[in-house]
C-alpha cells in the first residue's frame, strides 16, 4: 500500500472517529432509563459501511480507547467508569458492530446486487439492523442487567424496546447514504479508481 493511500486511510479513520464523537454528543436523557437516546449507532454503521470492516472497527475502537483514558469524548463524558458503567456493554460491542456491518456491506456493494438500488438498500438496511442494532443489544443488555441488577424483562424495557424505532430510522438514513454514495466509498476505492460495476474487480 502506497504512503498516499495509507495517509488517506488514516485520515478517514480519524474523520469517522470524529463523526462518532459528534453523534454521541447528541443525547437525550428521558429519566426512566439509564441508557440515553443518542445517534451513536448511526456513527457506528456509517463507519462500517464507509470504511469497511477493519477500518470501521479501528475508528470506533480508537474513540473508546481515548475515552477510557479520561478524555470526555462520549456525550461529554470519559473515564473508565463510563466504559464499565450501565452502558458499557453497548460501548464494548460497537467496534464489532462496525466490523461486521462493514465486512458484509462492502462485499454487498462490490457485488452485482448493488446494481439494483432498491434491492441493495433493503439488504443494507437488514444488515445494519442485524449488526448495527441487534448485535449492540446482545452486548449491551446482559451488561446492563449485571451492573443494575435488573431482570431481563426490565432491562429490555429500559435499554432496548424504546430505542428500536429510532434504530430503524437511523439505519434507513445510513443505508440510503451508502446506496447514494456507493461510487465514492473509500473502502471500495483505496486506489482512487472509479467503480465500474463489474463483479470481481480488484481493489
Amino acid at each position: 500500500m502506497s504512503s498516499r493511500i495509507q495517509i488517506r486511510r488514516l485520515v478517514f479513520i480519524a474523520l469517522f472517529a470524529a463523526l462518532f464523537i459528534l453523534l454521541s454528543a447528541i443525547k437525550l436523557n428521558v429519566g426512566i432509563t439509564p441508557v440515553p437516546f443518542t445517534l451513536q449507532t448511526l456513527g457506528v454503521v456509517l463507519a462500517g459501511v464507509f470504511l469497511g470492516g477493519r477500518d470501521g472497527f479501528l475508528s470506533i475502537a480508537l474513540v473508546l480507547a481515548l475515552t477510557a483514558t479520561g478524555l470526555p469524548l462520549l456525550h461529554g463524558q470519559g473515564g473508565w467508569s463510563l466504559i464499565v458503567g450501565p452502558t458499557g456493554g453497548f460501548l464494548w460491542i460497537f467496534p464489532f458492530c462496525a466490523l461486521l456491518t462493514g465486512y458484509v456491506s462492502v462485499r454487498l456493494l462490490r457485488s452485482r446486487l448493488a446494481e439494483n438500488r432498491v434491492l441493495s438498500f433493503i439488504v443494507l438496511f437488514i444488515v445494519m439492523e442485524l449488526f448495527g442494532s441487534f448485535l449492540a443489544y446482545v452486548g449491551g443488555i446482559p451488561w446492563l442487567m449485571h451492573v443494575t441488577g435488573l431482570s431481563f424483562a426490565k432491562a429490555m424495557t429500559a435499554g432496548c424496546y424504546p430505542y428500536l424505532p429510532g434504530d430503524a430510522v437511523k439505519n434507513v438514513v445510513a443505508a440510503a447514504a451508502a446506496v447514494a454514495l456507493r461510487n465514492y466509498l473509500p473502502s471500495l476505492h483505496r486506489d482512487s479508481a472509479p467503480y465500474n460495476g463489474a463483479a470481481g474487480s480488484s481493489y
